[in-house]
């Protein structure tokens, strides 16, 4: 199983999980135009989409959507409170899907779990190919037993680190913006996320990614000490994603 970025932050979104025959693009923030050029970028075409799967409704994650899902005919897995924010045109292309309900799609098993987030009902995602595990967690204000579960023993792992807590507080954003960026259904900090690493089994552990990283509350600099240290490895073993070009192709062994 392999994955990649196309970009991660708050100017949209989205990242690729392929295994086999099957390439599932997990939500779609940026522009179909936009979103087929940076797939070229990883040696993709968007013709080789299985399904686009959808973590929740804010613009940054769905903005493309509605068009890449027409042009393709492409499935779309979403929760239902997600799936009803989503255009009307695409409805007869959606799957509900349940929290903690594995179903497969093709090569790849996946399972939805819940997280808290300013959303209707958002989901982040584990992805397995019967060998390997695959994590996914951003958009949430803080950890739960259920993410903790969700992502233990996993052999990758995409975890937000979005914001520096005292960045944020020292930074240019109005209160309320800090307060829901920092609050617990906002995003995931620093030292949020590295507690999780704390917590959670990750001797299995063969890359990790630090996704969604603010632009003007965070730093590659901050983040990679901070997981390196808590996971016992080199700086430059974490990987980072950035907003305009996410991460290339990384593949369990």
């Amino acid at each position: 199983m392999r994955f990649a970025s196309i970009g991660s932050g708050s100017r949209g979104n989205a990242t690729i999980i392929q295994h086999g025959k099957t390439t599932l693009m997990v939500d779609c923030g940026f522009s179909a135009r936009e979103t087929e050029k940076r797939l070229q970028q990883l040696g993709l075409d968007a013709r080789q989409l299985t399904a686009i799967l959808v973590t929740h409704e804010h613009a940054d994650h769905v903005n493309g959507i509605r068009v890449l899902a027409r042009r393709y005919q492409l499935p779309i897995y979403a929760t239902p409170g997600s799936a009803g924010c989503l255009s009307a045109d695409v409805q007869a292309q959606i799957r509900e899907i349940g929290f903690d309900e594995s179903f497969a799609i093709n090569d790849i098993g996946v399972t939805p779990f819940a997280v808290p987030h300013d959303a209707r009902e958002p989901s982040q995602f584990v992805f397995e190919s019967g060998l390997h595990k695959v994590g996914l967690l951003t958009d949430t204000g803080s950890i739960t037993p259920i993410i903790e579960a969700a992502l233990n023993d996993c052999d990758a792992l995409m975890l937000e680190a979005n914001h520096d807590a005292e960045m944020l507080e020292r930074g240019e954003y109005p209160d309320h913006l800090k307060y829901r960026v920092g609050g617990r259904f906002g995003h995931l900090n620093n030292a949020q996320s590295a507690a999780l690493l704390e917590r959670i089994n990750t001797q299995k552990l063969q890359h990790i990614v630090a996704m969604h990283l603010s632009e003007k509350n965070n730093s590659p600099e901050i983040v990679a000490p901070l997981f390196a240290n808590v996971l016992n490895c080199q700086q430059d073993w974490i990987g980072i994603a950035n907003q305009d070009t996410g991460f290339g192709w990384r593949q369990t062994l």
